[in-house]
């Protein structure tokens, strides 16, 4: 109680000090007076008070939200802003502090945070506070400009005992840690010398006075370190270094050594060899993965470890998210520098900024363990890694196994019992709770469906520890979680048996296996019948020899049974597929029948007004479905889906004698075959709308700006409306390979779809899906989304969380949207923390579902057999590129079909050829005009 109350005491007394120095709000004058009292000072004061009101309201939100959910990163920084600008101290303090042990800090709020302790620094002890959090700075990432103002801070502090010493230290470590950095290192050696300067101007002499020897000898070594350090400078390769060269030879009065000069020269050949990656890495984008992982390659061949690790640090600076760039960093730390200090740092940091990534957590244990750190810390970051919030069930498993083998090898097996042993049993014990209780009921999953755990446990009490009796009943609790059925398993079992146990047991667990292995049971009974063959009795081999017969007997009845079920299963599904396909030929040919009918009745009437006998240049080229008045000609069969032809809408009240005309003007448009050829420069545009006026217009309008286009042609159908889809031609192959980038735009109020022109009938298995079917761990998909989220606010919600590459809304062909989209981040790291923090969250009272993108894989629909396909094939027709379309029936009378060869079936329109028939070569049908089969169908 008594510490409690100290506790509060101080705190109390932290709050009343810090409303003594409260941080002024940024932009105003501390020193400015508040004594005025006019109308609009009234209503300035009226409108800060409510400001302040919002501001304190909105800073218990936030406080409020961090307490349920403390990773929420964002938060903590509007948090941190609201109370600078309200300038809450102890408040600021506090939420600063709280960040940083949970993440580590950008160099900008560093610096602010920095920046803020400074102001408030007066007396000794508040400065050796600063100093301590320059210390922590440091640590998260190596920033120049934070090791640039720590050392100038630490000149203030000059006067104190050893202030000086204390400076140089800074500065030397600061030169260790970015003296390197191509491009922001010189600022750090000038610093450094303009303060030795400065110590050498006040070691000079009164003018006219004379030095005595120890200030002589004062002098003389200030100006070596002068020289040293514009000597380690010109060695280094920095930009500008040319200047510092020269420099140099202003300043010294000596002539500059000629190894001076050499190490210069060769640090500028240098320079010049990193050029280029400087280059490329101040003209990319972020977050500039490339173009340092290029920078990296190129300095690990060169082979300088301070180089090396200095580009990782500058790489993780502007990609801290990316756990793969750790692991390479850290794995070169481990194999090569080897140095702990630097090496567990790096590991830390590693798993700070990419806790979700199980792979860093393993390898700092290992390297933990690697340098002799206790027992208990390397313990403690066990229980870090559990609380990390892993996002599979099978990351569970692997840390847990990783601790677990340390573990094992701190136990010394030649003693019967030890405190490590208990340990380690104990763990192995907890780690299967923990599988079965935690991992399960958050992922539904326990990871380990194999028990690879309880087998490694099983495997350490039988061969390290003689305990064959702990070992079965490990075994014997693996099989009854659903692992009895694999063959597999017990052979695992089987072989710990036979190198640990004794041949009883063998036998056991293999009658078992015969009995319980359902995947690969005769591999269990030949391992059985081995095994009576070199060990066993007459009675051993017989009763091997019966069980697995009869087990065999019972697996083969069980599989020709399973065999006749899928087979009478596939036969029914024939059949229902047959009556369906009967069933719609029976309802077409009813509706074709009924339609024929009307057709006769018009034809008869027809006739009596003698109108039979027009020419065929006579007749309406309008040709409807079905009827028997437009039929549709050999030579149209062998044309692409569609005619490339256009006219315009017809309307109600147009004269019967227009509509003539304009049905002849669409006949005597010339059809156009499709150039199969031109395939490369061609694009095929579709889910246009039917309604679009003008399309030639519209689309040679929305095409031009690819290249200059060569030809349009809109597909019409028979009754001259637009078909919604088109070819377009370009006259290069370059712009029809930069038309592709227009698919999906959005025309008329529908996603236009543009792909290439590729013949189906020569490329059969061609589809056209520009997006992954595969996973893709930096690409999220989302469910649940309210129709009325538009792409904007999505990305306002997402971006939050990384860098938004592209955000792709699913819609239908209709342009109306589905609910789902698919986000793009930068990198896998940005998506799995988007999992964590959008996964369940609500927009617009829409409850979204988040997931990694991984969609399931199509059925693809079962190939007809040849034989089948070869019994009932109909006589081949020639289709555009685009494979047949749904108008493309024969329009030929079944009165003429009747003379020729009788038909087994037609279906769908297409007469097709009886077995007996198909291989002799059909007699080519004479050309027939309309009026030609009107007056045969009269004489029927």
């Amino acid at each position: 109680m008594a510490a409690a109350g100290a506790e509060a005491a101080a705190a109390a007394a932290e709050e009343e000090e810090a409303a003594k120095r409260r941080l002024p709000p940024p932009g105003t004058d501390p020193e400015s007076g508040g004594d005025s009292e006019d109308e609009g000072d009234s209503d300035s004061s009226g409108d800060g008070e409510d400001e302040e009101k919002e501001n304190e309201a909105e800073i218990q939100r936030l406080e409020e939200q961090l307490s349920i959910n403390a990773f929420d990163y964002n938060c903590h920084l509007d948090l941190i802003k609201l109370l600078r600008q309200e300038g809450e101290l102890v408040k600021l303090r506090r939420a600063r502090q709280k960040m940083s042990e949970l993440f580590p800090l950008t160099e900008e709020i560093w610096l602010d945070w920095l920046k803020d302790e400074i102001k408030m620094a007066s007396e000794n002890s508040e400065r050796e506070k600063v100093y301590e959090l320059f210390e922590r700075a440091v640590k998260d990432y190596i920033c120049p400009e934070i090791w640039l103002e720590y050392a100038q801070y630490s000149i203030g502090g000059i006067g104190q005992e050893g202030g000086i010493e204390k400076v140089r230290s800074i500065f030397e470590r600061a030169l260790t840690a970015v003296g390197l950095h191509v491009t922001k290192g010189t600022a750090l050696w000038e610093a450094y010398r303009e303060f030795e300067n400065a110590i050498l101007e006040t070691a000079q002499p009164a003018p006219g006075s004379v030095p005595s020897p120890e200030q002589q000898q004062m002098l003389c070594s200030q100006l070596e370190r002068i020289h040293t350090l514009f000597r380690r400078q010109l060695g280094i390769p920095l930009l500008d270094m040319e200047a510092s060269y020269a420099e140099y030879e202003e300043w010294s009065e000596e002539p500059i050594p000629e190894t001076i000069i050499k190490n210069y020269k060769k640090a500028l050949q240098q320079l010049e060899k990193c050029k280029p990656y400087e280059e490329a890495l101040l003209g990319a984008e972020t977050p500039k993965l490339a173009e340092y992982q290029a920078y990296i390659d190129f300095e690990m061949k060169a082979g300088d470890p301070a180089r090396i690790q200095l580009i990782y640090e500058r790489a993780l600076a502007e990609n801290c998210l990316v756990p793969d760039l750790w692991a390479r960093y850290n794995q070169y730390l481990d194999r090569q520098l080897r140095v702990k200090e630097l090496v567990l740092s790096a590991h830390d940091r590693a798993v700070r900024n990419c806790p979700w990534t199980v792979g860093l957590w393993i390898r700092y244990l290992l390297a933990m363990e690697r340098h002799g750190v206790d027992h208990c810390v390397i313990s403690e970051m066990f229980e870090k890694a559990l609380n990390a919030g892993f996002i599979q069930a099978t990351d569970y498993v692997e840390i847990w196994q990783a601790y677990l083998d340390y573990l094992r090898r701190r136990v010394d097996f030649t003693q019967d019992s030890s405190k490590e042993l208990e340990e380690l049993r104990s763990a192995f014990a907890r780690a299967v709770e923990y599988l079965k209780q935690e991992v399960e009921e958050r992922f539904s999953e326990s990871g380990d469906p194999s028990c690879t755990i309880m087998q490694n446990w099983a495997r350490v009490e039988a061969r390290l520890c003689n305990n064959m009796q702990k070992a079965r009943e490990l075994w014997d609790n693996i099989m009854t979680k659903g692992n009895a059925k694999y063959a597999n398993m017990w052979l695992e079992y089987y072989n710990l048996e036979r190198a640990h146990g004794d041949t009883q047991h063998c036998r056991k667990a293999l009658h078992r296996a015969v009995q319980c292995t359902s995947d690969y049971p005769e591999h269990v009974c030949e391992v059985l019948l081995t095994l009576e063959r070199i060990e066993g009795t007459l009675e051993d081999w017989d009763a091997a020899v019966q069980k697995t017969e009869n087990r065999l007997a019972r697996v083969n009845e069980q599989r020709a049974k399973v065999a006749e079920k899928e087979a009478a299963l596939a036969k029914q599904e024939e059949e229902k597929a047959e009556q369906r396909k009967q069933a719609r030929a029976e309802k077409k040919a009813s509706k074709k029948a009924k339609k024929n009918r009307i057709g006769d009745k018009r034809k008869a009437d027809d006739d009596d007004e003698g109108e039979w006998g027009r020419e065929e240049e006579e007749q309406p080229s309008k040709r409807h479905k079905g009827d028997g008045d437009g039929l549709l000609l050999e030579e149209d069969m062998e044309l692409e889906t569609g005619l490339f032809g256009r006219s315009g809408p017809e309307k109600p009240d147009r004269p019967a004698n227009q509509k003539q005309k304009a049905s002849t003007s669409r006949k005597d448009i010339p059809k156009v075959l499709h150039d199969s050829s031109k395939d490369n420069v061609t694009v095929f545009v579709s889910n246009l709308s039917y309604n679009m006026a003008e399309p030639e217009a519209k689309l040679k309008e929305l095409f031009e700006s690819c290249g200059e286009v060569e030809q349009i042609r809109p597909v019409f159908s028979n009754k001259g409306t637009f078909r919604g889809y088109c070819y377009v031609e370009f006259k290069d192959e370059k712009s029809a390979l930069q038309a592709l980038g227009l698919d999906r735009k959005v025309v008329e109020g529908r996603p236009m779809f543009v792909s290439p022109c590729v013949d189906k009938n020569k490329n059969p298995d061609f589809k056209v899906f520009r997006y992954s079917t595969t996973l893709e761990k930096h690409k999220l998909f989302i469910s649940g989304l309210p129709f009325s989220c538009t792409k904007e606010e999505l990305e306002d919600v997402c971006k939050a969380h990384g860098n938004v590459k592209d955000i792709r809304l699913v819609t239908n062909r209709a342009g109306k949207p589905k609910g789902l989209a698919y986000v793009e981040y930068e990198n896998e790291a940005q998506a799995s923390q988007a999992v964590l923090k959008m996964d369940g969250l609500t927009i617009k009272d829409h409850v979204i579902k988040v997931a990694i993108s991984n969609p399931p894989l199509r059925k693809l629909p079962d190939k007809p057999e040849a034989g089948r396909a070869s019994q009932f094939a109909a006589p081949r027709q020639v289709y555009g590129a685009r494979g047949k379309g749904r108008t493309q029936l024969s329009m030929m009378p079944r009165a003429l079909q009747r003379q020729s060869n009788p038909v087994a079936k037609a279906e769908n329109g297409m007469v097709q050829n009886s077995p007996a028939t198909s291989s002799e070569p059909a007699e080519e049908p004479k050309k027939m005009s309309n009026a030609d089969f009107a007056k045969m169908l009269l004489n029927k």
